[in-house]
């Protein structure tokens, strides 16, 4: 039904208004909490097997919901109650800030991806707090994703995760460095170990000092050069950093006839996506948690994901082609082939097929 909806007529209105009427939908169900209990008894998952633990977090299912579509905190119950076992909200910064000027989001249907500039458009991060300290009406597991203000120049930079980090870390079950998105000019440079160093640590710090430690993980781009995968690896290793997000959007335009500036996310990353996660678990084994996320689709995408080490699965782009049920969608069949593989749960399959770090040759 989403399907024909979409071929016949959301494609034909603009991308970003789309996904605002989304937003403001989820977000009615995120306040009427009958309607969103609703929902939740009906949607969200519920089989044991596919219950699995990451960085000391209890999760429903592996699969979640990336940063980049709740960037502020508005419908995360909704998306919650909709199947989702984590949603990722953000990319929030320190101060609100408008993000790039319109058009900013394109949808390519026959390659089933999506280009966006939104350029880190939010509320900013005391408002996105304050809805994140309201009380919520059903279970939902969030992390934060942070991400440098625009006009804050590089050397301010660490003061400014800082400020984010402050306001969110504690409401967070848990904290994302974004460093890897390309629509803030210098922020993919943060990425080079000897700024990124730094920069966690002194996030690292106040994540550490929450009445409750906050798990904290970094996001890397799928356009970093082979041996800087290998650097963060060991730098996340060095600082004892509970996680790595791989890959955030890419720049690369292999086998998408356009020239449309911004991220490219869905289909077109699968292959590069998959490539960091293997080259990252055979640098880190299971010491980091590992989330993979970029060109997820199906089950199918989540299955090799779990079983190239990945603990936690995101995907986003999907979601605008498959519609408000593909979540609930991929946790059935998840379920199915758990047992049909044998397995009395979902934390048996991950990194079921990774080699082991010794036999990684680079």
């Amino acid at each position: 039904m989403y399907r024909l909806m979409f071929s016949q007529v959301l494609r034909r209105f603009d991308a970003e208004a789309v996904h605002h009427l989304t937003i403001r939908t989820l977000g009615v169900i995120s306040r009427v909490r009958p309607v969103k209990r609703a929902v939740y008894r009906r949607l969200a998952p519920s089989d044991p097997a596919l219950r699995v633990s990451a960085f000391g977090v209890h999760f429903p299912t592996p699969f979640g919901l990336a940063a980049g579509f709740d960037k502020n905190a508005v419908c995360f119950e909704a998306l919650s109650a909709f199947g989702f076992g984590h949603v990722e909200v953000g990319t929030v910064t320190a101060h609100a800030q408008p993000g790039n000027a319109r058009p900013r989001l394109f949808r390519l249907p026959a390659h089933r991806a999506v280009i966006n500039r939104m350029g880190f458009n939010n509320e900013g991060a005391a408002r996105v707090a304050r809805r994140l300290a309201r009380v919520r009406g059903v279970p939902s597991i969030v992390g934060v994703n942070i991400g440098k203000t625009k006009v804050v120049p590089e050397s301010e930079a660490v003061a400014d995760y800082v400020a984010s980090a402050k306001r969110l870390a504690g409401l967070a079950d848990y904290l994302v460095v974004n460093v890897s998105s390309p629509n803030t000019p210098g922020l993919r440079d943060l990425q080079a170990v000897e700024l990124l160093r730094p920069l966690l640590t002194a996030v690292r710090e106040v994540t550490e000092g929450q009445p409750r430690r906050t798990p904290l993980l970094v996001k890397i781009a799928p356009d970093l050069a082979d041996e800087d995968v290998d650097a963060v690896a060991d730098l996340a290793l060095e600082l004892g950093l509970d996680g790595i997000i791989a890959t955030n959007t890419t720049i690369a335009r292999e086998g998408v006839p356009t020239s449309q500036p911004g991220g490219l996310s869905g289909r077109p990353l699968k292959a590069r996506s998959l490539e960091v996660l293997r080259r990252l678990r055979a640098r880190v084994g299971d010491r980091v948690t590992l989330i993979s996320v970029g060109g997820v689709e199906n089950v199918d995408d989540v299955w090799e994901r779990l079983l190239a080490g990945a603990t936690l699965v995101q995907a986003y782009t999907a979601m605008v082609y498959e519609g408000p049920l593909w979540a609930s969608r991929i946790n059935r069949a998840l379920a199915r082939r758990v047992r049909r593989h044998g397995h009395a749960s979902i934390q048996e399959v991950i990194g079921k097929t990774a080699p082991a770090r010794a036999e990684f040759t680079g």
